[in-house]
């Protein structure tokens, strides 16, 4: 994938998939330390172990409408490409936990991409799933959390096209800030 928010949106794609009400997406870009950390975590399904042992072979899946499954074999594979790490953790009922690092400035780590535009798409997509988004920027950190919108918003849906306008703008003019 040519950005790392396509690898997020794939996993926030899986946790919908698992039945998830609830989605966290965390990203930290920390330049002094030279690393970037991606997490996202839902509490879904979750995975079953025996299952989980082969989690990133491209030929392991859980869907039964194809029989590949690419997305956690490319995240695992793009992370260590670029001196980083790649690790999943879950459990069935519970939901499931997907890390990656990057070091920041290596020559193949690809661009962390629209991440404004990653999330606002999740939420439009998806509005009856609560999401987390927690962003820092070299110390300097952003949370959106959709359940508190959401309260303030009282009959109007997070999805109205007037709301999710509002929110890309805000929350991009703060990251942008942050940079």
């Amino acid at each position: 994938m040519r950005e790392i928010s396509l690898h997020i949106m794939d996993i926030a794609e899986n946790g919908i998939t698992a039945a998830a009400k609830r989605i966290e997406i965390y990203v930290e870009e920390n330049r002094r330390d030279n690393l970037l950390k991606v997490e996202i975590s839902d509490n879904g399904r979750g995975i079953p172990p025996e299952m989980l042992v082969n989690i990133t072979d491209p030929f392991v899946t859980g869907r039964t409408t194809r029989r590949v499954g690419m997305g956690l074999s490319l995240l695992k594979t793009a992370a260590e490409r670029c001196a980083g790490t790649f690790d999943i953790a879950s459990e069935p009922g519970k939901g499931t936990r997907t890390a990656a690092t990057f070091q920041y400035d290596h020559i193949d780590r690809a661009p962390l991409g629209d991440m404004v535009g990653t999330v606002m798409l999740l939420i439009a997509g998806r509005p009856e799933i609560d999401f987390l988004y927690t962003h820092i920027i070299d110390g300097k950190d952003f949370v959106l959390d959709t359940a508190e919108i959401k309260a303030e918003l009282g009959d109007i849906s997070i999805a109205d096209p007037t709301v999710i306008r509002q929110l890309k703008q805000s929350v991009k003019e703060i990251i942008d800030s942050y940079q």
